[in-house]
């Protein structure tokens, strides 16, 4: 028998926005904060292998950035397509939505399969003469990448709670995959309660466990407690219509994240030609300002969702308010986290076992880099809207400028000089465009698409 409850009017389009926006990006907001935690203690942990584990970890960051754009940005397009639909009240569509996007996530993470079988190794072979780096970071990023169905699994089932307005059940399960990851961490890399020492190998089992049992509780939560959308084969069919759709809305949300791959990427390459330890602090930097970061993505999911919905039910009020309490929250998280890298950058950088190398290049670092975080937050939530409002290219051209037009050129011009201070300013200059593009493509949509819709019931 079927456990879920009758449909009801959902609360996108009625609560209160201010206290939607709370009850829906809360949750998400304290599970990003855990998958920020766990992010950091595997590297805490890795570090007390030595410095190598931890390079070797931190090169892997690209390809583990891929996947989770690809699998994130295709459920960016389902979510949005989806809370479309529920806004239009089309309970049949949005079932047809749903179980699409579960199945093109799931047959993306085949690429990351072979690549973990075949090519982990090599990855390294090409980035770095080191054979400690090339030996930990093979065996870390074979299993990620092998066993990546689970990650694919675990953010597409995720994105439909949080597209349907249950962040609740999404902050449970990311929470739950996050504790296990946390708890197994020391076990499996060091050899406790009976369990070889893995090292590096260990991290890679503790992540990809953690995300398997997240993944079984979001399908659980889906089929029992969503009455939304029903995923089931009966009647289903695959349709070239809503494949493109969400192709269309998710694929820029994937290569703007995606772009972050190659950033990364070019960034350690042109790190490393001053030493090995300036790759190892970007990456700790990395694991770091996603406490900053995190809380603003979970934020960007109820975001997306909401305003989607609102478009969908044509209450421009609406969408307004979303925009401006997001930004608002977004900016104020931001500053905290200015304040705390700006104060403590030693304090974050000793949690990694930083040798005294890494402490004289990390803190200048952390310094630099932190001061675009306010700017940031600006333009993620700007991004969300964009997205929810069926105008991605925005997000996307603005992230292609942002990071590959303007950041790695300015970081590989400032390398010139040869003074690795002046390689960091790349980022606070890179975020000042970001902004300034924000802005404008902000104005344009207002006049295009949101301006025209109706004013709907007033928001309280």
């Amino acid at each position: 028998m079927n456990e879920k409850a009758a449909p009801q009017e959902n609360k996108m389009g009625t609560m209160p926005v201010s206290r939607l926006l709370v009850t829906m990006a809360l949750p998400m907001m304290l599970s990003m904060l855990v998958q920020a935690l766990y992010n950091i203690v595997d590297s805490i942990f890795v570090s007390h292998v030595s410095e190598d584990a931890l390079t070797a970890v931190g090169l892997a960051f690209p390809v583990q950035n891929l996947m989770i754009s690809i699998a994130v940005g295709l459920g960016v397009g389902m979510g949005a397509l989806l809370s479309r639909a529920l806004g239009a009240g089309d309970r049949k569509r949005a079932d047809q939505v749903g179980l699409t996007g579960v199945l093109l996530v799931l047959f993306s993470s085949l690429f990351f399969v072979v690549f973990g079988l075949f090519f982990a190794r090599w990855y390294y072979v090409i980035q770095i003469d080191d054979a400690a780096v090339q030996h930990f970071g093979g065996d870390y990023l074979s299993i990620v990448a092998s066993l990546s169905t689970a990650c694919f699994a675990q953010v597409v089932l995720e994105r439909l709670l949080q597209s349907t307005g249950r962040t609740f059940y999404s902050m449970i399960t990311q929470s739950t995959g996050a504790i296990i990851n946390i708890i197994l961490d020391p076990i499996m890399i060091f050899g406790y309660f009976g369990c070889p020492r893995l090292e590096a190998a260990g991290a890679a089992w503790a992540t990809v466990i953690g995300q398997a049992v997240a993944a079984l509780m979001a399908l659980w939560f889906n089929l029992k407690k969503n009455p939304d959308i029903h995923l089931t084969f009966r009647g289903f069919r695959l349709e070239g219509e809503v494949i493109g759709q969400i192709f269309t809305i998710g694929l820029p949300s994937t290569v703007m994240s995606a772009i972050g791959s190659v950033l990364t990427f070019f960034m350690n390459q042109i790190l490393i030609v001053f030493t090995k330890t300036a790759s190892t602090v970007f990456s700790t930097y990395f694991k770091l300002q996603s406490f900053a970061f995190m809380p603003i993505f979970g934020l960007n999911g109820a975001i997306i969702p909401i305003i989607a919905y609102n478009y969908g039910a044509k209450n421009r009020r609406r969408i307004v308010a979303t925009v401006r309490l997001g930004m608002a929250f977004a900016v104020s998280v931001m500053l905290v986290g200015l304040a705390i890298f700006q104060l403590l950058p030693a304090t974050l950088l000793g949690m990694f076992n930083a040798s005294e190398d890494m402490l004289a290049i990390g803190v200048p670092a952390l310094r630099i880099i932190s001061v675009c975080f306010p700017f940031a937050g600006f333009s993620i939530i700007a991004s969300s809207a964009f997205q929810a409002l069926g105008r991605s290219m925005l997000s996307l051209w603005m992230s292609l400028i942002r990071q590959l037009v303007v950041l790695l050129p300015a970081a590989y011009l400032l390398s010139l000089t040869k003074v690795l201070d002046l390689v960091w300013l790349s980022f606070p200059i890179a975020e000042c465009f970001s902004v300034a593009l924000c802005i404008l493509f902000l104005l344009r949509i207002w006049k295009q698409v949101v301006s025209p819709l109706p004013d709907g019931a007033p928001v309280r």
